[in-house]
């Protein structure tokens, strides 16, 4: 197993470390940095599944797909597939189903602009 970020059952988000075990229960710069580095792919892959053009500024795609990565994870975990020797697959696809969905309703959401002639 990799060392990673992680939800436990009690939603803190902690460290897992390279033996599995649980680390500090505090999220460290690069945790921040990993979250908002995956939050900007899962965004992006959902705004690529998602149909239609999404007139959303990026930085809300961002937190859309930084939400959907801590809700995905915390799906998976509460059905028992999150913990997976190797690339966890069916977490990161639960999680890009919680990020398209989150960009269909922020696109749906989101004002959008109207240029006067």
């Amino acid at each position: 197993m990799c060392a990673g970020l992680a939800i436990n059952s009690g939603g803190y988000l902690y460290r897992v470390n390279d033996s599995g075990g649980e680390g500090a229960r505090t999220m460290a710069i690069s945790g921040i940095i990993s979250a908002i580095l995956i939050g900007l792919l899962l965004g992006a892959l959902a705004r690529f599944i998602v149909p239609g053009k999404q007139n959303i500024p990026i930085w809300l795609t961002i937190v859309v797909g930084i939400a959907a990565a801590f809700l995905g994870t915390a799906i998976a975990r509460g059905l028992g597939y999150a913990d997976t020797n190797g690339w966890d697959w069916l977490e990161f696809i639960t999680q890009l189903v919680v990020a398209a969905i989150g960009v269909s309703i922020a696109a749906s959401m989101y004002p959008r602009r109207h240029i006067k002639a």
